[in-house]
C-alpha cells in the first residue's frame, strides 16, 4: 500500500514528499467536462458511481499519494434539508438570517441524510486496493455558517458580520448545531472508510482575533476531537489566517494545511513547530511557465523540510490550468 500520505500525517519518515492537490478532481480534466455535460453537479455528488469515477479520474493521469472523494463542503446540509443550488458555487435558497431561522433546523442523521456518501467511499476503499489513502472532508462550522447566514460565497460577507456583532447568541446557536452535524457526518464517513478527513475553513480569514477566540475556536476544537475519536488524522485548512497562526495551531488537528500566503517553513514557527504541516504552492503558479513551476514547487519542498510534510497547492487548482503543469508539479515533486 502506498502509505507516504498517512506516515506524513503522523510525521513519520517517508521516502520522499508526498502529493495530492485540493479539487484534483474536477473543472480542469477534460475527462470531468465530458462527464459533467450528461450530469449536473449534485446529480453527480448524490449518484456514487459518478461520485467515485469523478474521484478516480486524477489517478489516472497523475502518480497521486491521496485521493479525495468528490463531495461539496455544502454537502451534509442535506441533513437540515436546505434548499440550494450551484452555478459553479453554492446559493442557499433560504439565508439564515434570525433566531427563529436557526430554532427551525434540526439535523436528520447523517446515516439518513446522506447514505450516498458512505456508499461512494466504499466503493472507493475497494476501488482503490491499497494504491492511495482516502480522504473524506467537511466544511467547518464557522464557514458553513457563513454559507448559510449570507446565502453565497461573498467578499467580506456583510451578513454574516451582522449577525455577529448584533446577534451574536444567533450566530452561537447556529455554529453548536453546524458543530454537531458535522461531527456527525465525519464520523459516517470514517466509518465508511474515509482513512483522513480534511476541515476545510474556507471564509475564516474573514474574523478578527477576538472574533476567532469567541465564534471559531471552540467549534472547530470540538470538531476536530471528533474526527480523532473515530480514529483517523485530521487536516484542518484555515484559508486567509496567516496572521492568526498562533490561535489556529489550538485547535488540536494533526495537520495543518497553509494557504500561499506565508512561506511554508515560517508558517510552521508561527504554529509552534505543528505536528504536520500541508501546502502550499500558490495555484496560479500552475498557469505559468514549466520552469517557474518547477523552481517554486522545490522551494516549497524544501522548506516543508521532509518530515511531517504532505505537499499540496495553497488552495484549489483553477479549473483553467494546463494538464502539462500538472504533469510538471508531479515530476517535480516526486524527484524532489
Amino acid at each position: 500500500m502506498n502509505d507516504r500520505f498517512l506516515r506524513a500525517c503522523r510525521r513519520e519518515p517517508v521516502d520522499r514528499t508526498p502529493l495530492w492537490i485540493m479539487r484534483q478532481a474536477g473543472r480542469y480534466l477534460p475527462e470531468y467536462r465530458e462527464l459533467r455535460a450528461k450530469a449536473d453537479f449534485l446529480t453527480v455528488c448524490r449518484t456514487p458511481e459518478l461520485a467515485a469515477e469523478v474521484t478516480l479520474q486524477p489517478l489516472r493521469r497523475f502518480q497521486l499519494d491521496a485521493s479525495i472523494m468528490f463531495a461539496d463542503i455544502m454537502t451534509p446540509l442535506d441533513a437540515f434539508d436546505i434548499a440550494m443550488t450551484f452555478n459553479p458555487g453554492p446559493k442557499v435558497a433560504q439565508p439564515i438570517r434570525t433566531r427563529a431561522d436557526v430554532d427551525r433546523l434540526h439535523a436528520k442523521p447523517a446515516e439518513e441524510a446522506v447514505p450516498y456518501v458512505a456508499e461512494t467511499l466504499r466503493i472507493l476503499r475497494r476501488e482503490l486496493d491499497g494504491r492511495t489513502p482516502l480522504i473524506g472532508f467537511c466544511g467547518a462550522p464557522f464557514t458553513i455558517a457563513a454559507y448559510l447566514v449570507q446565502g453565497e460565497g461573498k467578499e467580506g460577507f456583510n451578513a454574516l458580520k451582522k449577525m455577529m456583532f448584533e446577534a451574536p447568541s444567533t450566530l452561537e446557536a447556529l455554529l453548536e448545531k453546524l458543530t454537531l452535524a458535522m461531527a456527525d457526518y465525519v464520523r459516517l464517513q470514517a466509518k465508511a472508510g474515509a482513512q483522513a478527513i480534511q476541515i476545510f475553513d474556507s471564509w475564516v480569514g474573514v474574523v478578527s482575533p477576538e472574533d476567532w477566540d469567541r465564534y471559531v475556536l471552540e467549534p472547530t476544537k470540538a470538531l476536530v476531537t471528533a474526527v480523532r475519536a473515530s480514529g483517523v488524522p485530521v487536516i484542518y485548512f484555515a484559508n486567509g489566517a496567516t496572521t492568526i497562526l498562533d490561535r489556529v495551531a489550538a485547535v488540536g488537528a494533526d495537520v495543518y494545511g497553509i494557504d500561499w500566503r506565508i512561506p511554508l517553513d515560517e508558517a510552521r514557527a508561527r504554529l509552534g513547530g505543528a505536528p504536520a504541516v500541508q501546502g502550499n504552492l500558490d495555484p496560479a503558479v500552475l498557469l505559468g511557465p514549466v520552469a517557474e513551476i518547477e523552481r517554486r514547487a522545490a522551494d516549497v519542498v524544501r522548506r516543508g523540510g521532509g518530515k511531517g510534510h504532505i505537499f499540496n497547492l495553497g488552495h484549489g487548482i483553477f479549473p483553467e490550468t494546463p494538464i502539462e503543469s500538472v504533469e510538471a508539479l508531479v515530476r517535480t515533486v516526486r524527484g524532489a
